[in-house]
């Protein structure tokens, strides 16, 4: 109640090889996942290399305050935190009597 929270899985990512932007109400996370595993057993010697970038941009469903933002990378998880600009929360309108 009171924010927006965007959760993303990052495994394996570190901090400055994430990139998480907001404008126009669009909140994009972009990176490059670069990992290599060597395996020497008995017998054989085993390289696997995986990379490749990603792009995922999300659209977010109530007015948030930008300026507020915060964001946490913790084992694996990216989490981006807006509290809700005060026009966006709700609020009790009373009647008035005539």
């Amino acid at each position: 109640e009171g924010k927006v929270v965007v959760q993303a899985d990052v495994p394996g990512l570190k901090q400055e090889e994430i990139d998480v932007n907001f404008h126009d109400g669009v909140l994009t996370i972009k990176g490059e996942r670069k990992h290599e595993a060597e395996t020497n057993k008995e017998g054989y010697h085993s390289v696997e290399r995986c990379y490749g970038a990603f792009h995922r941009a999300v659209r977010l469903p109530a007015e948030v305050d930008a300026s507020n933002a915060k964001a946490e990378l913790k084992d694996g998880i990216l989490t981006v935190t807006f509290p809700k600009a005060e026009q966006a929360k709700a609020r009790k309108i009373e009647i008035e009597p005539k």
